[in-house]
């Protein structure tokens, strides 16, 4: 099994990011202020964009989910480690370059396109863009592309 001290950052990064993503739900769902954004950036325009959903998905709940499934599994990889295969590692590398890829496009939405920004959205960017650097590290990940 690669190493658990990696396993155990991505669970603390995916939990922040966890909690980032329904932080923002909340204020979506039950907060008629405007979201603080340490930044001074402007996060509402961003949370309420015709972005914030994608194929009828909130952006925050596709993040819930990757965030709760990424610090899931890679739980249940340290307790249970007989579980942690190729198949297992191929699959959390899939997902976590496919929410790097998200958080790319994302980025580029309130860069290009809104020409706003969200504080939270893109430290959550930052979190997916770590997560995909440890995964890519790790030598087992590495194996399973032939390198």
């Amino acid at each position: 099994m690669p190493y658990v001290a990696d396993f155990v950052i991505i669970i603390l990064l995916a939990f922040v990011g966890f909690l980032i993503a329904s932080y923002i739900r909340h204020h979506k769902k039950n907060i008629k202020e405007a979201l603080i954004c340490p930044l001074r950036a402007n996060c509402d325009t961003v949370i309420h964009s015709d972005y914030s959903k994608f194929f009828g998905f909130s952006v925050e709940n596709l993040g819930m989910f990757y965030y709760g499934f990424i610090a899931l599994t890679y739980g249940l990889a340290i307790i249970f480690p007989s579980l942690y295969s190729s198949f297992v590692a191929y699959g959390l590398l899939v997902a976590t370059i496919l929410a790097f890829m998200f958080s790319i496009y994302l980025t580029l939405v309130q860069a290009f396109i809104l020409k706003n920004w969200c504080t939270w959205c893109i430290i959550s960017a930052l979190i997916c863009l770590t997560i995909f650097s440890i995964a890519i590290s790790d030598s087992s990940v590495l194996g399973l592309l032939g390198f």
